[in-house]
């Protein structure tokens, strides 16, 4: 499955659909033999180039909830098979939280030191806690401001995420970062 893929869906959990009941199963779009359950379908028409940031928007559980996030999946090259990418996304009363999307999730109870050290220089350690049934980690609300700042001129990120005997590498390109975030803030409300 690809990263993009995978993180979308990831993505679509993280924002509320994993919160809806199931419906019923009904065909998916463009196959005639895959069968999918409820409203959030996740299409991809071809391979996105991991340079641009995807925004998405979820369906909440309550009617006229939705949810708006931004997202980079991982430079492959330099990022274990494990890492999926950097979500940011609308959090409730105006917040933004930061979450480090993984393909491999960590028990839901797991509290993940997670290293991120920035291509300029500087190097911080949080202690992260565990969304979508372990599959992202949550970083403190302090990181958010670094994805409102200080992230915007930097060129990439690096992140290591350790659980126990467990640790995963990351790399990801922020490239385009400044536009994609005014544009989340933008839509963050509606």
């Amino acid at each position: 499955m690809s990263g993009l893929l995978l993180i979308l869906l990831l993505a679509g959990s993280l924002l509320g659909a994993a919160d809806r009941a199931w419906g019923p199963a009904v065909a998916c779009p463009g196959s005639a033999r895959a069968w999918c359950r409820g409203a959030a379908v996740v299409e991809v028409a071809a391979p996105a180039s991991t340079s641009a940031w995807k925004f998405t928007r979820t369906q909440g559980s309550k009617d006229g909830e939705s949810f708006a996030a931004i997202m980079k999946t991982a430079d492959t090259t330099q990022s274990d098979p494990d890492f999926a990418g950097l979500i940011v996304r609308c959090a409730p009363k105006g917040k933004v939280d930061v979450l480090v999307a993984l393909i491999r999730p960590f028990p839901p109870r797991s509290r993940p030191k997670v290293t991120i050290a920035a291509s300029g220089g500087g190097t911080l350690s949080f202690e992260g806690s565990m969304a979508a049934a372990g599959a992202a980690v949550l970083l403190p609300d302090e990181v958010s401001a670094f994805a409102a700042g200080k992230w915007q001129t930097t060129a990439s990120l690096s992140v290591v995420v350790r659980e126990g005997d467990s640790e995963i590498k990351g790399m990801v390109a922020l490239n385009g970062l400044r536009e994609a975030y005014h544009s989340l803030l933008a839509n963050c409300g509606q």
